[in-house]
C-alpha cells in the first residue's frame, strides 16, 4: 500500500449546469428562445421577481408586484384576472445561448 498522491490536493471538481445554478429535485430547465431557464417549483415569488406563469393558454415570464404580475409585454394582471394564472415556479437562472448555427431546423 502507498502514499496518497499529493495532486489530489489540487484536483477540482468538473463544473456541470447542476452545480452553478444549485439545481435539486425541485427545480426544472425548460428551453426558451435565447437559451434555457432554471425554474425552482418549491420557491414563493417574493417582491419584483420573475416567475413562470400560464395564462390566456400559453406560458410566459412575467414580475411578481404588489399582489399583480406584470407581464413583458407591459401587461398588468390582477384581482379577479389572477384566478386564471397558474404560477409554475419562480425563475432563479437563466442561460443564454451565445451562438445560433441560424440553421433550418
Amino acid at each position: 500500500m502507498g502514499f496518497p498522491s499529493p495532486a489530489a490536493d489540487y484536483a477540482q471538481r468538473t463544473l456541470t449546469v447542476d452545480a452553478i445554478c444549485q439545481m435539486d429535485a425541485n427545480c426544472r430547465i425548460i428551453e426558451t428562445d435565447t437559451g434555457y431557464a432554471v425554474i425552482d417549483l418549491s420557491s414563493r415569488p417574493g417582491e419584483g421577481e420573475t416567475v413562470l406563469a400560464t395564462f390566456d393558454g400559453r406560458a410566459q415570464f412575467a414580475k411578481w408586484m404588489r399582489g399583480a404580475l406584470i407581464t413583458e409585454d407591459g401587461e398588468t394582471i390582477e384581482d379577479e384576472a389572477l384566478d386564471g394564472v397558474t404560477v409554475h415556479g419562480l425563475l432563479t437562472y437563466t442561460i443564454t445561448r451565445l451562438h445560433d448555427d441560424g440553421g433550418i431546423v
